[in-house]
């Protein structure tokens, strides 16, 4: 079983500078081969790998897809049996690899495995994006296990367990080639954000599983392409968030749903202006006329998918942490 690990980048040699050397000192297994996908830089990033790590290898996008369409292209050309792919501001830890690949090797039916992803400024905490495995919950809010919404845990061991998710984080995701190739990869439409949710939906609604394995760690730098408070984070976080939801809620579930998420968003909307942030205002709104722009082509897609009742564990993740005032995930 061969592994490709794909680190896609954007402008990034100073990511690559500093996060690569660790990739390939943990990496050292047979049958591994470590990969970064460019989506057409500007700067010295290609240059600095020739030169610097010959080993790795390189594929060249012509445009700059984003997250979704520059991993689907590049991945055309990757044959390996697992792919990882892999944020360019992750940093690897010794052993990281082998108690992943087991479990593939050991359960066929797992199609997507999550390390533990913790924060790489302090590592004592979860990071953001993925933590300890996601979830979404019936209104297709996700959250992860060490963290709910902006609350994040420290590590306290809390989460070194091996267990079924729903959601893997795209900051270090591995899948296998063959079910990535069959649904066709990532939603190019999405452009960045919430892409890996709509994909693991897709995944599941086909009957495999995902899994996420604490034995494994990683450190994220998070926020490092696209920073937190960007409107055009927000913007795409809302509307590509609308597109996973008409494209795998089960039928008797998707007009009630939408219009109550809807609904949160013109509150989330209200919200961000009380807090002097009207950009972020102005992306919500922005971000629901896209989702109607781009409405029929999602219910498009939805006709050739597979739709499942149960794919939520937890009712709403909004009441229990902003009325309840839950802030671990053990508590809810």
């Amino acid at each position: 079983m061969k592994t490709a690990i794909v680190i896609l980048n954007w402008n990034g040699k100073k990511l690559l500078e500093k996060f690569i050397p660790s990739v390939i000192t943990n990496s050292k297994l047979d049958n591994v081969s470590i990969y970064v996908a460019d989506n057409a830089s500007t700067d010295n990033s290609i240059n600095f790998l020739k030169k610097n790590y010959p080993e790795v290898n390189i594929i060249k996008n012509k445009q700059n897809g984003g997250f979704a369409k520059g991993y689907n292209i590049a991945l055309e050309q990757v044959k390996e049996d697992i792919l990882c792919l892999l944020n360019s501001d992750v940093e690897v830890t010794k052993n990281w690899l082998t108690p992943i690949l087991d479990t593939f090797k050991k359960e066929s039916n797992t199609a997507i495995i999550q390390p533990k992803i913790l924060d790489f400024k302090n590592k004592n905490k979860f990071e953001y994006a993925g933590a300890g495995g996601g979830f979404v919950d019936k209104y297709g809010y996700p959250y992860c296990r060490g963290r709910l919404f902006n609350n994040i845990e420290n590590d306290n061991n809390q989460f070194n367990d091996t267990t079924s998710i729903f959601w893997a984080s795209g900051a270090c995701f591995f899948i296998r080639n063959t079910v990535y190739k069959n649904l066709k990869g990532f939603d190019n439409q999405y452009f960045a954000h919430q892409e890996e949710i709509d994909l693991c939906w897709r995944v599941q609604n086909l009957g495999y599983d995902i899994k996420y394995i604490g034995a494994s760690t990683v450190f994220h730098v998070g926020g490092a392409t696209l920073k937190e408070s960007s409107p055009q984070k927000t913007f795409l976080n809302f509307r590509n968030s609308l597109f996973t939801l008409v494209k795998n809620l089960p039928s008797k579930r998707i007009i009630g749903i939408i219009f109550i998420r809807l609904v949160l968003d013109g509150v989330a909307g209200i919200k961000f202006l009380a807090e002097f942030r009207p950009k972020h205002t102005w992306a919500i709104i922005k971000a629901h006329f896209s989702f109607y722009f781009y409405l029929p082509q999602i219910l498009k897609k939805r006709k050739a998918l597979t739709q499942k009742e149960n794919y939520y564990t937890h009712k709403s993740i909004v009441w229990s942490h902003f009325v309840q005032g839950i802030k671990k995930y053990n508590d809810l």
